[in-house]
């Protein structure tokens, strides 16, 4: 962008959670529950309770962010390239085969 023109104003809004500890918490509660099963009984119980309070807790954090986001967005056309692909008045490349 050398020649002072400014880049297009974005046409679509792209939702990005924020970082989160809660994926880490619900794999750990996944895996408590798991091990419990062979290990022992309040393994499990442990587990399933991390992993049911972990996941609650990322679907509510998940509910509250797309909430927030805006209910429409402005739409528009595909933004095409300035510059032209091929020079004005070339026609199509030819491809030359050996015989």
């Amino acid at each position: 962008m050398s020649d002072g023109r400014q880049p297009p104003e974005p046409s679509e809004l792209v939702y990005v959670p924020g970082p989160s500890w809660l994926p880490v918490l619900t794999a750990a509660g996944l895996a408590g529950l798991l091990v419990g099963l062979f290990a022992g009984f309040p393994y499990a119980v442990a587990g399933a309770i991390l992993l049911l309070a972990a996941l609650r807790a990322w679907v509510h954090k998940t509910g509250d962010e797309v909430a927030r986001l805006p209910r429409e967005q402005r739409l528009s056309t595909a933004v095409l390239p300035a510059v032209p692909l091929r020079a004005p008045g070339a026609g199509p490349a030819r491809v030359e085969a050996d015989h």
